[in-house]
């Protein structure tokens, strides 16, 4: 088995990470490879969906892409984002109307 010792000195050194295993042949200075690499941890991400914390962190992807996102794609994000916020107001609304009516 080859040691450090054994590697040619003509031999280039990879980088750690991702681009000494997925990315063999790409310039990692370059912000094209940077962004494609980013991509393919956010890809490879695995995390439990069913807890809070992974609920959350969900809710972070979601706003990380929409900000990056640009054109129809951010307009249907934020109109979302406002469509969510609607519906917790309305359900504060009755909430409170409900409480109001139950105590007074």
């Amino acid at each position: 088995m080859p040691t450090v010792s054994d590697r040619p000195e003509d031999e280039p050194r990879l980088p750690p990470g991702r681009f000494a295993e997925d990315l063999v042949g790409l310039d990692p200075d370059d912000p094209e490879a940077q962004a494609f690499a980013e991509h393919l941890d956010r890809v490879e991400r695995h995390r439990s969906s069913f807890t809070v914390e992974g609920y959350l962190a969900d809710v972070g992807d979601f706003a990380d892409s929409a900000n990056r996102a640009a054109g129809i794609r951010r307009t249907v994000a934020v109109a979302v984002v406002g469509l969510i916020l609607v519906g917790v107001l309305v359900a504060v609304w009755n909430a409170l109307g409900m409480m109001l009516t139950t105590f007074f």
